[in-house]
């Protein structure tokens, strides 16, 4: 199937519109860079099989452009085998599922290449009634439309009237029932306000906000708070600079009372070379120095000032009009001199145009502000925090209150595996959302609700309490491995504060880890190979699948019951067994590697 994909991409891939994305965080951040949105839809398909008559439009849709019939025959017997077979509207695609074929995300883009190019033609016409106005004197908001697909999943934003986005949501939906036959749930497809209403997409939630919401200004406490960091840290720069003054001198002085010892006992110093120069010239700069530095105080500069022009007798206008006029005039430029270089400002005068100039810069940047705030609109992505939270409830890590709680099914596991699973579902949860407005939300559920939990099923199994198990553990949850080196699995505290959008790659999601359970059994015989893609290794420990539905006896479709677009793995293998080595075990437990990865034919039965 690798091949068959890497063949159709090399054809239809260059040919694919540019909203066709093909990573989830990729279309995000196209989206959150979209300005001044004002209306947008969500294509909604409702859960429908790919049935036979969307393969015969795909089959088609190859035809036109590979000349191949023996490669065609070979798609079709694919789906007539359901070797690959997935459903439209669901919530199980490019999540890393066994259930999922490797072609599946490629055959999606082929099929869905007709709403593609309705999009462009729409696009075009929209940019060409709608030209942008090139004076930068005038500010102008053109009408735009913007779109987003990602495999069967279509977002259309506009920046125009709710008529045009009417008009151009029915000519996408009669797309997607005219030429490709797939149902669309034309309520849920309603257009929405940007600006008012939210609109759920790829898992997460979108929301043209003014922005001051995404970039609020410093408040008054926050101001002066960094008034003091500022002090403090020019006080500890002063400190330092005072330690090194101190320390040189100390050293000159043991430097020359070294020297005066040696010349009182007659010894002789003879030189290569002269350094008079180069000492006049140290002194100098030093002397400079000093002198900026004295006369950067305020009331040093006052004190010379009062030493030189208090008591002068030549300042009385008698005295003056009796001495010549050449002497009278020196003496003024001298007195203007003074006045220039060493009268201080007087400190309140200096306090009212600092806070002068600075009311000044608060008004110019409050008025930017509003006008941005009354013009601009911007995408604020947040993550679905009710969701997560259902879904960490759902999964056991909280009770009925929302407190941290042990789950009872990992105590057969080794201390190491247990926190590796907790580590795969808190690091998957925190690449996924890390390009979201409200990620501190979720570092909060992975470094508390995760963390405890973990913290608890350490303890169930060693039956201790949990401040037994954080001392022993560390809050870093370190533990050692064969050869006694202590490991850290889980994402410390300070790697969690410090975690952003900065993850270029584009997640997994957490899906396939927090619905599975790996149990390790206790099985003398470790000779069988592991099911790892490319893994010849024989040295391995067998592992039962346990899923999060059939332990809850609940049905993955019922959202009542369920986590909405939370996908689970297949039910069939549901306790199924598949030994694997150290490394790869690892690798599934962290959440490194899925299911797809595992060759799902070779399971073992094990009573």
């Amino acid at each position: 199937m690798l091949s068959a994909a890497s063949a159709l991409d090399a054809v239809f891939a260059p040919r694919a519109a540019t909203f066709a994305y093909r990573a989830r965080h990729a279309a995000i951040r196209y989206l959150r860079s979209i300005p001044n949105a004002t209306w947008f839809f969500r294509v909604a398909i409702p859960r429908q099989p790919f049935a036979t008559r969307h393969v015969r439009r795909l089959l088609d849709a190859i035809s036109g452009k590979v000349d191949d019939p023996g490669f065609l025959d070979y798609l079709r017997e694919m789906f007539l085998s359901d070797a690959i077979a997935f459903e439209l509207g669901g919530s199980e695609l490019c999540r890393g599922l066994p259930q999922e074929s490797e072609l599946t995300s490629t055959m999606l883009n082929i099929f869905f290449d007709p709403v593609d190019r309705e999009v462009m033609a729409i696009r075009e016409e929209v940019h060409k009634k709608n030209p942008r106005v090139k004076d930068d004197s005038v500010r102008h908001t053109p009408v735009r439309v913007y779109a987003v697909r990602y495999l069967d999943e279509t977002m259309v934003v506009t920046s125009g009237s709710k008529m045009l986005t009417l008009e151009v949501r029915d000519r996408i939906l009669s797309v997607f029932e005219r030429d490709l036959e797939v149902k669309v749930d034309r309520f849920g497809s309603s257009v929405h306000s940007a600006a008012s209403e939210k609109m759920e997409f790829l898992g997460m939630e979108f929301q043209a906000v003014p922005p001051s919401v995404l970039h609020p200004p410093m408040s008054e406490k926050a101001k002066r708070a960094r008034k003091m960091y500022l002090k403090r840290k020019a006080a500890e720069a002063q400190e330092l600079k005072n330690a090194r003054e101190t320390r040189r001198k100390k050293l000159g002085l043991k430097i020359l009372n070294h020297l005066f010892k040696k010349v009182r006992r007659g010894h002789e110093f003879e030189f290569a070379f002269r350094i008079e120069d180069e000492v006049r010239q140290e002194f100098k700069g030093w002397a400079e120095e000093t002198v900026v530095e004295y006369f950067k105080s305020q009331e040093h500069r006052r004190h010379w000032h009062r030493l030189f022009t208090s008591g002068d007798f030549l300042s009385l206008n008698r005295v003056r009009d009796q001495l010549p006029s050449t002497l009278v005039d020196s003496y003024d430029q001298l007195q203007e001199t003074l006045d220039r270089f060493l009268m201080p400002r007087r400190g309140h005068d200096i306090t009212e145009d600092e806070e002068m100039l600075a009311e000044e810069e608060d008004e110019r940047q409050y008025e930017n502000r509003i006008v941005e705030d009354l013009t601009e609109l911007k995408m604020r992505v947040n993550a679905p925090i009710e969701l997560v939270r259902k879904a960490v409830k759902l999964a056991g890590f909280t009770n009925s209150m929302g407190r941290p709680r042990p789950i009872k099914l990992l105590i057969c596991l080794d201390d190491a595996d247990i926190i590796k699973w907790y580590a795969g579902v808190g690091r998957r949860w925190l690449d996924f959302f890390c390009c979201c407005r409200n990620f501190k939300m979720v570092k909060i559920v992975v470094s508390y609700h995760l963390r405890f939990s973990c913290f608890l099923t350490l303890a169930e199994k060693h039956e201790c309490t949990k401040r037994q198990a954080i001392s022993h553990y560390t809050k870093d949850l370190k533990v050692t491995n064969e050869n006694g080196v202590p490991e850290v699995y889980f994402p410390t505290e300070k790697e969690i504060k410090m975690m952003g959008d900065k993850n270029l790659s584009d997640p997994k999601p957490v899906d396939g880890a927090l619905t599975m359970i790996l149990v390790r059994l206790a099985v003398d015989d470790t000779s069988l190979p592991c099911l790892a893609h490319f893994c010849a290794g024989t040295d391995t420990a067998l592992y039962r699948i346990r899923l999060l539905q059939n332990r809850l006896n609940v049905d993955p479709l019922n959202e009542k019951k369920w986590v909405q677009g939370l996908s689970a793995i297949h039910e069939s293998l549901n306790k199924k067994c598949l030994p694997l080595c150290s490394i790869h075990a690892s690798d599934l437990l962290l959440g490194k590697i899925t299911l797809r990865d595992i060759d799902c034919t070779q399971f073992v039965d094990v009573v």
